[in-house]
């Protein structure tokens, strides 16, 4: 009797190597991508009054609030810029990353009921995140935007526009990929470890202060200015803060090398790690 030959649509094997990444099948799983990015969008704000109005809410209320604490109350300098405005652009800068990185860094906690009953490639789920964060990142840029031409409309003087604008997706791809990064690598570790789970959030805060969102790069002296020029995400606001508001000094490119560079590190760190431990995560969430 002859043995038929079986013909399968798919065949799963294990992950050679901790460098292996097929992006052919990410691509073919491209409308998963999809349904992700739309699960990640709708989730957020369903069964909310205001809806998708609080992509606008919360980077106003935050810039309002700091304008109010930090800009009157604490008389923190501004670089002679518009406090709500600058206020309102590293929010704009840091919203991003900061969503990148905090949904990332729970990609195997939140989603473990899905990897322990269907096959996809596991990257598809922090993919999703980092671009449904960018369409966040990109209704709020339109938010800053119209700000920034009312303000410029109104009071031109103080705003410096310039050609570092067209490095914008370059610093938005920094920030994705950095977010993305340093989110892989910490959702790795509380598959075992879970306390990471409640650090994170201060971590993030704590790391947003040590960044000039709220006060300009050249009001750091010292071991502050030290500690702030660590900070990867530091060179990308004052970068974004510099092509737009026109800060003094705001552009660095060896600050923005170090960005680069960090990035692609804690990024291939991040896929090595990621690699190692989707093989057995499944046992041990």
């Amino acid at each position: 009797m002859n043995e038929e030959k079986e013909n399968w649509d798919l065949v799963v094997r294990p992950q050679s190597s901790v460098f292996d990444i097929n992006l052919k099948e990410i691509w073919h799983y491209r409308d998963l991508l999809v349904l992700f990015v739309k699960r990640d969008i709708v989730s957020v704000y369903k069964q909310t009054i205001l809806g998708p109005l609080w992509f606008f809410i919360q980077p106003i209320l935050t810039a309002l609030t700091f304008s109010l604490v930090f800009g009157r109350m604490a008389g923190l300098s501004t670089d002679g810029m518009p406090p709500f405005l600058f206020y309102l652009a590293g929010i704009t800068c840091w919203n991003y990353f900061a969503e990148c990185l905090n949904a990332t860094s729970n990609t195997f906690v939140n989603n473990a009921a899905i990897f322990g009953k269907v096959y996809f490639p596991r990257l598809i789920s922090p993919l999703s995140v980092i671009i449904s964060s960018l369409l966040k990142f990109i209704i709020q840029f339109a938010l800053f935007i119209v700000v920034f031409m009312v303000t410029w409309l109104s009071d031109g003087s103080t705003l410096h526009p310039n050609a570092l604008i067209f490095i914008l997706p370059v610093l938005i791809l920094l920030m994705g990929l950095m977010g993305l990064g340093l989110g892989v690598i910490i959702s790795s570790f509380t598959t075992k470890y879970r306390d990471l789970r409640f650090l994170i959030g201060f971590a993030v805060q704590l790391m947003m202060y040590a960044t000039p969102v709220i006060m300009p790069l050249s009001e750091f002296k010292g071991v502050l200015l030290k500690v702030v020029s660590l900070n990867p995400m530091a060179p990308i606001v004052e970068t974004f803060k510099a092509a737009f508001l026109g800060i003094p000094q705001g552009y660095n490119i060896v600050g923005l090398a170090y960005s680069a560079g960090f990035t692609f590190v804690f990024l291939v760190l991040a896929i090595l790690i990621f690699n190692k431990v989707e093989k057995n995560f499944m046992d041990t969430i």
